[in-house]
């Protein structure tokens, strides 16, 4: 990698700013576990049979879609959102909000346990990505400017979800 100056003064800004520790602000029951193994794990040829082209990339490539050009960033139907890559439960229409982002936004996951996280650097700084807790699949990213009561912003592709009504 070539190195800029630039990219220095960042790094060592972040440095400077605590920023560029492995721990990430969520709760512990939460905290950056993405080396555990998962329950569901297929080969690569087993996914792509199973998912869409688009599902795919989300889930297993860490893509991100478009916003305000996806499934469920608008939908106001009650029910829960599942993994698309293994079906496990992961939030409800109750937690869903509007955050004016183009992508379906939650304050809380359905259970601390349905997600993991880790620290993503795609971006030069850091953020904390959401996967799945059972398929390790890519879900989006958490922010710390959502509404009460958790003040988080679970900000999810809609290729990575099923929404089931209730």
């Amino acid at each position: 990698m070539n190195m800029t100056r630039r990219t220095l003064l960042v790094i060592a800004a972040a440095a400077g700013a605590g920023l560029l520790t492995r721990r990430v602000w969520l709760p512990s029951a939460e905290a950056d576990d993405m080396g555990k193994g998962f329950e569901v794990t297929k080969t690569d040829e087993e996914w792509r049979k199973n998912l869409t082209p688009e599902q795919y990339h989300i889930l297993r490539e860490a893509g991100t879609e478009k916003p305000f050009k996806n499934a469920y960033y608008d939908n106001k139907k009650e029910g829960v959102y599942d993994c698309a890559g293994c079906d496990l439960p992961l939030f409800s229409s109750k937690a869903k909000y509007e955050s004016h982002t183009g992508w379906p936004s939650f304050w809380e996951p359905i259970s601390p346990t349905a997600i993991g996280t880790k620290t993503d650097w795609k971006l030069l700084y850091p953020r904390t990505e959401v996967h799945c807790a059972r398929c390790g699949g890519h879900l989006g990213h958490v922010f710390k400017d959502g509404p009460p009561p958790t003040s988080l912003r679970y900000c999810m592709n809609s290729a990575a979800l099923v929404f089931k009504p209730t």
